[in-house]
């Protein structure tokens, strides 16, 4: 299920350079670079080693197509051009984010219990069904129809899950907890042992 259930929503890119591009991107927040020839892009791009495995007028021809989709932003300062997603392309970064988001289970449980509570607007349904394919991708059980379980701690993923669907804290709160009802029911259906 997923968020591949919502692609009409969320709109993947589908090309391995357009992945590569985005998380570059994303993880240096721009590039930054002296033009010192007309193929400067190219050059650049190419210079990198994970994008030596694509030919270079492919390389070109995906940066021009995410300029002109407003995906990124080219501009000149001085002497100096500055690549940077947009406003845009950051979702579409953060796509990539969740796409390979998982869990860290420790070798040892702590005892403790997550509930992630949420109570989205019915405007706001297809986040809602996007969140819980992504909460049952993640491992979480329905604790209720709008309170998640899970044994481990997952604090940052849960974090960048609420920024990426836009939650606010008043729309999905993480409740830490040592002791819940059916305590050892739970305990079975995370195979847990303490």
């Amino acid at each position: 299920m997923g968020i591949g259930k919502y692609k009409y929503y969320f709109k993947k890119p589908k090309s391995e350079i357009v992945k590569d591009i985005f998380r570059g991107l994303a993880i240096t927040g721009a590039i930054s670079v002296a033009v010192t020839s007309p193929y400067f892009i190219q050059n650049l791009l190419y210079s990198r080693k994970k994008f030596k495995k694509y030919p270079k007028q492919r390389v070109s021809s995906t940066f021009d197509r995410l300029r002109r989709e407003g995906l990124i932003l080219i501009q000149k300062r001085n002497s100096q051009i500055y690549i940077s997603l947009t406003a845009e392309g950051r979702k579409k970064a953060g796509m990539f984010q969740i796409d390979a988001l998982n869990i860290k289970r420790n070798k040892k449980w702590d005892g403790k219990w997550r509930l992630l509570s949420f109570d989205i607007p019915e405007k706001r349904k297809i986040v809602r069904e996007a969140l819980r394919g992504k909460l049952k991708e993640l491992g979480f059980c329905p604790f209720q129809k709008s309170i998640w379980i899970y044994p481990y701690n997952c604090v940052p993923e849960i974090e960048l899950l609420k920024t990426f669907f836009g939650l606010p804290d008043r729309e999905a709160q993480l409740i830490v907890a040592e002791n819940i009802n059916q305590n050892d029911d739970w305990k079975k259906v995370f195979n847990l042992s303490r």
